[in-house]
């Protein structure tokens, strides 16, 4: 199977259940909202070390945002409801609390399953916050030194599916930078889909496991090309680049929307072959087979 010239190889994704909330995060205008979702993103590409993986689904324009100024939604994904819980309130506390002008809204309201966060951070006020109850939800003001900071009691969490994924093979690296850079930016059109990774593409793809006693997680050697002779090869004749988009998503439906979009985007001149990292099945129970995704 070909999109153009590049070679869709007859493989598929492998990826995780896990748990996500997605928070509604508004600022003044676009320079402090940027500034708090950097920081609220950063650290947030794999939980191999992080403590959740973190991205921004989509941006808001006023009338969209629920205080209607500008405004950002971004997911987090974390192994287990209680660890999520711990990573986005922490993070929000130390990056978005601390950004000028900013406030967090829960973006699933309507989750059944809940982890605290104003909860959690009003303890920051030292007795001065207050809290209010609009249409059924509570809201915490926390004073600091622009005002006051607003966030919600709690965020709703749900299952999500979490490392889909396409691997682009490109002739050189110019070529597959740029396709790779293609390929996010149809992602970040699909609703319910994020990109953790720097810019949205990992080029230390890994597998499971390594000969270091200890190591969770070590490079994925069968798609390093300067490897060719001493492993069992992946990269196919001619590559001399190979760049990951990993993918997660609300659902297994938002993460093949995701991967179907990023392949039609990063096929083209210079891009030898599309494939995809799996661990054999063994892993993780959601498989995403390219050629079913293109039919």
């Amino acid at each position: 199977m070909k999109i153009g010239s590049t070679e869709i190889v007859d493989t598929f994704a492998e990826a995780f259940g896990m748990r996500y909330c997605r928070v509604i995060v508004t600022a003044h205008d676009p320079h402090w909202l940027e500034a708090a979702t950097r920081e609220l993103c950063g650290y947030g590409s794999s939980v191999i070390a992080c403590d959740a993986e973190v991205g921004v689904e989509r941006w808001l324009g006023p009338a969209e945002s629920p205080d209607g100024r500008a405004g950002a939604v971004v997911m987090a994904f974390g192994f287990s409801t209680d660890a999520l819980g711990k990573a986005i309130a922490n993070r929000i506390g130390q990056c978005v609390m601390t950004c000028a002008s900013t406030a967090v809204f829960d973006g699933m309201p309507e989750a059944e399953e809940k982890v605290p966060l104003g909860k959690q951070l009003r303890f920051f006020g030292d007795g001065f916050q207050k809290s209010k109850v609009i249409a059924g939800r509570r809201y915490w003001r926390i004073p600091v030194m622009d005002g006051e900071f607003l966030c919600e009691e709690s965020l709703g969490v749900a299952k999500g599916v979490a490392g889909g994924n396409i691997l682009i093979q490109g002739a050189d690296q110019a070529k597959t930078l740029d396709a790779a850079r293609r390929g996010v930016a149809a992602i970040d059109q699909v609703a319910g889909a994020i990109t953790p990774f720097p810019g949205g593409v990992a080029r230390s793809g890994s597998k499971v496991g390594s000969r270091y006693k200890g190591l969770r997680a070590s490079t994925s050697d069968p798609y390093c090309p300067t490897l060719r002779s001493r492993t069992e090869s992946k990269v196919v004749e001619g590559a001399n680049c190979v760049l990951e988009i990993v993918i997660d998503g609300a659902s297994e439906a938002a993460v093949a929307a995701a991967m179907q979009a990023s392949m039609h985007a990063a096929a083209g001149e210079g891009i030898l072959a599309i494939s995809a990292g799996n661990y054999g099945g063994k892993l993780g129970k959601f498989h995403f087979h390219l050629h079913e995704l293109l039919a």
